[in-house]
């Protein structure tokens, strides 16, 4: 009787398994794809052949509803699909980063690293830390989503613990909560622009948002959010994978990595630690010029400079540099031909997502030329405003308009542009700071990325989750991501109703609500 009652699921185990049930009716990712260009294609004509248009608010003129069976539409389908393919705007990031990253795993750089920096570190501390860790590697950008994960998984795998909560928790963290960060970044100084552009047009747009004009709201808020993740990692994450049976062990599993290390990967270490602080004193040596190439025209890095759009190679020679040091040292890397052969090995590992990158460019470019897009955000825009709620209340409805847009909409650039356009000035018009309508986006923005097909990224987590199951597909993935969904929104959600009735400050010299 005991052991009937201990193998009976619990009831947020019946939830998630309805989800992963639902979900996994879905068709494969590249056939689901495949149908939604389609789809765009048929509703794009027909909502074309009645003449219909959307005003973007900023711009002079309407921007009409273009239909991909159109003449322009389909010299825009044949002329278009292989730029559409390179295009993909995840694809150079991802190729990129997974050069590097797949060289350092190779040469065996990060389980080296990984063994020594959390060899002797409680287990218990492990959810937390890759939930902070997460939440702060916004400041990486999109390459975050690629780096984390993963690595979390083999931090998990070398404490004993299972590495899929790892893995799970590290995308969570870095994707629910990818708004905020401790740290200032691009993102701040993007979306500060944005939000002063669209507030010019009123006589009186209230302060102007700088890059840390959000800062003290993001610093609650990471902390808060990095805790909460590695409480559900540790409290519903990991148990439930232990009850319902996921392996620990990946199928292609090398051989066993103990806690010691040899004298050999000892000095491997030493040198790629070295190699890593020479390469890092000559970026900063270049940084620091006053000539230096990476700076903008005025001479600093804010709001755009060549240095923020450099993360990619910046992390690229992180890990290039080291794991070559490392591999020489080991005896991995012997020739520099061993170089690009283990690169390669690591291509190999995304020929899956390559061929799925195909036809997402090709959804997405179709999508944007079309202007639905466009006219799906801006029409639930409109119709939020058009309700008439007023104070709180409207906050409260913009944040989950911009969850369920952010389901569709996936850059936070392009959903922000389309949303401040219509709820910033209309937020300053009733007596609130361009800033805190930009907090607020942030609440939104974030949260349910983790659980939407459309976010390419999930399509590499799904690729590592399978490793360890095979039959995985995009339903088991959302029904894992879904614990951390509505408590990152509900918690986040309630710091800002505390910043808004103690009537705090958001960061420097930005208040809630206009001076009277």
């Amino acid at each position: 009787m005991s052991e009937t009652r201990a193998a009976r699921p619990s009831r947020i185990d019946r939830v998630l398994n309805l989800v992963e049930r639902v979900g996994n009716k879905l068709p494969e990712p590249f056939l689901l794809f495949g149908l939604l260009f389609l789809a765009v294609v048929v509703v794009s004509t027909a909502v074309a052949a009645f003449g219909t248009t959307v005003r973007i608010p900023g711009d002079d003129e309407v921007t009409p509803i273009r239909g991909a069976l159109s003449g322009e539409g389909l010299e825009f389908l044949f002329t278009g699909m292989a730029e559409n393919f390179i295009g993909f705007p995840p694809l150079k990031t991802v190729v990129t980063i997974m050069l590097a990253v797949g060289l350092a795993e190779r040469t065996g750089l990060l389980t080296a690293l990984i063994r020594v920096a959390f060899g002797g570190a409680p287990r218990w501390v492990l959810p937390y830390a890759v939930g902070l860790v997460g939440i702060a590697a916004s400041v990486m950008a999109d390459s975050s989503m690629i780096i984390i994960p993963p690595l979390a998984a083999l931090v998990f795998k070398a404490a004993g613990r299972h590495p899929v909560a790892g893995l799970l928790g590290g995308f969570a963290a870095v994707g629910a909560g990818y708004s905020t960060s401790p740290l200032v970044t691009s993102l701040d100084a993007l979306f500060a622009g944005i939000s002063n552009k669209v507030a010019e047009v009123l006589p009186d747009p209230g302060t102007a948002v700088t890059p840390v004009s959000n800062y003290y709201f993001n610093l609650a808020s990471s902390i808060v959010l990095g805790l909460l993740a590695g409480l559900l990692i540790d409290k519903v994450i990991e148990p439930r994978l232990v009850r319902t049976g996921v392996p620990r062990e990946a199928s292609e599993e090398g051989p066993a990595v103990t806690a010691a290390l040899e004298p050999a990967e000892r000095r491997g270490l030493a040198w790629a630690g070295l190699a890593f602080l020479l390469t890092a004193a000559a970026v900063l040596l270049l940084v620091v010029w006053p000539d230096s190439p990476l700076r903008n025209d005025a001479g600093g890095f804010l709001p755009k400079s060549p240095l923020l759009d450099s993360v990619t190679t910046l992390i690229f020679l992180g890990f290039v540099v080291p794991a070559i040091a490392y591999g020489a040292k080991v005896g991995v890397v012997r020739r520099a031909a061993d170089v690009p052969k283990l690169m390669a090995d690591a291509v190999r590992e995304l020929a899956g997502f390559l061929v799925l990158a195909f036809v997402l460019g090709q959804f997405i470019a179709l999508f944007n030329w079309t202007n639905l897009g466009s006219w799906v955000a801006v029409s639930g825009a409109e119709l939020l405003r058009a309700i008439g709620l007023d104070g709180y209340p409207a906050f409260l409805g913009f944040m989950v308009l911009a969850s369920v847009l952010n389901l569709f909409i996936i850059s936070g650039s392009s959903l922000w542009t389309l949303m401040a356009s219509v709820f910033v000035p209309m937020f300053v018009l009733l007596g609130f700071e361009p800033g805190f309508a930009q907090a607020a986006f942030r609440v939104g923005d974030s949260a349910t990325q983790i659980m939407t097909p459309l976010n390419p990224y999930m399509l590499i987590i799904l690729g590592y989750l399978r490793r360890y199951e095979p039959a995985a597909g995009m339903g088991t993935l959302v029904a894992r991501m879904t614990p951390f969904v509505v408590p990152f929104w509900l918690v986040w959600a309630l710091i800002l109703t505390i910043f808004y009735f103690a009537d705090l400050p958001l960061g420097p010299g930005m208040d809630i609500r206009t001076t009277p």
